[in-house]
């Protein structure tokens, strides 16, 4: 008896150890990830400071200059035109398809939108280039009294925006389907409006979950490639308008990583560029992380 106990024991323990080494896999990936890149970016950082890097306008590889400014910048001003875009038109979709839709116009939309989401990116690539680069160029630009030749920040931040919509709609329905029953039956008897459930119920405890949609859609927007890559125009300036071209560092990985490695510090660049850009999203990331817990805490 005390052996089948011991081996069970024994088992269980193992198990245990087997559990906890398949959970720290993801830790230790991310922390693999960041000091790759670190050491590949190191050499560059030997005989240029990383503040000359990072604030330098100048991207002339041959003469080694490797400013990564207007990259960031571009970087900033697509996502954060994309998320701008994005969030009103999914939190509005998902309230509709989560409170107000019928079952058979929910059918039809669900599949879609999760159609949407399972698009691959160079087809969003395409279609901005066939449709919102003319449309920004010919269009849009002349509202403004300006000219654009359509590949733009603008153009970029509405091909991103259609993007990550799927992503922030799917989670934000889930969450809002998950706001429990009773609350909404009890402020409709006490005389709440359809609007006023909506408003001050279900949006209020569904908060949280709809800041982590939207994260999740930031964090997508952040690393989008190819799409971003075909319509932004990838010219590495700084941005002046929404109008303007612009080289999001992801592009300028895309674009670059591979050739010209017989440039002295061109990888370690290039590297420094995608270390950057994880160091981005890590930030965006975490500080979500806090305001959600925050969050979580005021609305118990």
């Amino acid at each position: 008896m005390e052996k089948i106990r011991s081996s069970k024991i024994k088992k269980e323990k193992f198990q245990r150890l087997v559990g906890a080494a398949f959970s720290l896999f993801p830790l230790f990936l991310a922390a693999n990830i960041f000091f790759i890149l670190l050491l590949k970016a190191f050499p560059l950082l030997t005989f240029k400071s990383l503040p000359s890097l990072i604030f330098s306008s100048a991207w002339q590889p041959v003469k080694g200059q490797f400013g990564l400014w207007p990259f960031i910048l571009g970087t900033f001003w697509v996502t954060i035109t994309a998320f701008a875009l994005a969030v009103p038109v999914s939190i509005l979709t998902s309230i509709y398809i989560a409170e107000y839709a019928p079952d058979q116009l929910k059918k039809i939309l669900v599949p879609v939108i999760d159609l949407l989401a399972g698009l691959p990116s160079v087809i969003y690539g395409m279609w901005g280039v066939l449709l919102i680069v003319p449309l920004v160029g010919k269009y849009l630009a002349p509202l403004f009294d300006t000219y654009s030749s359509g590949y733009s920040i603008l153009a970029a931040g509405i091909v991103l925006a259609v993007m990550i919509l799927p992503t922030i709609i799917n989670v934000s329905v889930e969450v809002l389907n998950s706001v429990p029953m009773a609350l909404k039956e009890a402020a409709l008897s006490l005389g709440a409006t359809r609007f006023e459930v909506v408003r001050y119920v279900v949006l209020k405890k569904a908060l949280p979950g709809i800041v982590a949609a939207c994260v999740l859609g930031l964090s997508r927007a952040f690393g989008e490639t190819i799409a971003v890559l075909m319509v932004v125009g990838n010219v590495p300036e700084i941005p002046r308008s929404l109008f303007s071209p612009a080289y999001p560092l992801p592009a300028l990985l895309a674009n670059n990583y591979g050739e010209m490695m017989s440039i002295p510090g061109y990888e370690s660049a290039l590297n420094l560029a995608a270390f950057l850009l994880l160091l981005i999203v890590l930030s965006f990331n975490l500080l979500a992380r806090w305001y959600l817990t925050k969050l979580n805490r005021r609305t118990g």
